[in-house]
Order: structure tokens, then C-alpha cells, then sequence
């Protein structure tokens, strides 16, 4: 699954995300070392990562697993549902509408 955020700014968009997550106005999600997204509530934290590709007119944000672990039709859901919930409640105004895909995209990388 991936998840398209479709707006006329994208990197602006990206950067407001970054900054609410680093100034610590949005509390369930942490950015690590390389730059992705994780759900931080203990029961999810560290249970995959979103990459997010800054494209002309979209965010992709491509999931990532952890290696060598099957990722689970629950954790893929969780995911995808509460970045989209944080993107609604945050960011409404920055973008025209957003898609989720139904099962693996060719960006997304997990087993």
C-alpha cells in the first residue's frame, strides 16, 4: 500500500509535515535518521516506516518493513489509516485529496 497526497506545493507540504512532527505538534509520529515516518505509540513504533517522494504534483509515501519480518494486513492498515487521519486533521487545507492503495505499490518495500 501507498499513500498519494495530491497538491500543487509538495515539498512545502513535506517541509510543514517535517516541522509539525519536529516541533512536536503532531505527538504519534517520529522522523528517524534517514528521514521517514514512524507511528510512535509503543504498540506500533518501529513496526514499518513511511518514505515519502517528493513528485511535481504529489507526496508518495512509499512503506517500508522491517527486514527479514512479514508485514501484516494489520500493521499496513494501521499505518495507512492514521497517517491519513494525521494528514486530515493537519493539513486539510494543503491539498486536494489523497489515494491508498489496496495492496503493495512498486514503491513500497516490504516482504
Amino acid at each position: 500500500m501507498a499513500i498519494f497526497v495530491f497538491t500543487g506545493s509538495p515539498q512545502v507540504v513535506w517541509e510543514k509535515i517535517r516541522a509539525a512532527i519536529g516541533q512536536g505538534r503532531i505527538e504519534t509520529w517520529e522522523i528517524d535518521t534517514d528521514n521517514d515516518l514512524t507511528h510512535s505509540p509503543p504498540q506500533w513504533k518501529n513496526k514499518a516506516w513511511f518514505r515519502c517522494y517528493v513528485n511535481n504534483d504529489k507526496l508518495s509515501f512509499a512503506l517500508f518493513g522491517v527486514k527479514g519480518i512479514a508485514m501484516t494486513k494489520v500493521v499496513y492498515g494501521v499505518y495507512h489509516g492514521r497517517l491519513i487521519e494525521t494528514l486530515l486533521a493537519h493539513f486539510d487545507t494543503e491539498f486536494s485529496s489523497i489515494s491508498a492503495t489496496a495492496s503493495r505499490a512498486q514503491i513500497d518495500r516490504f516482504s
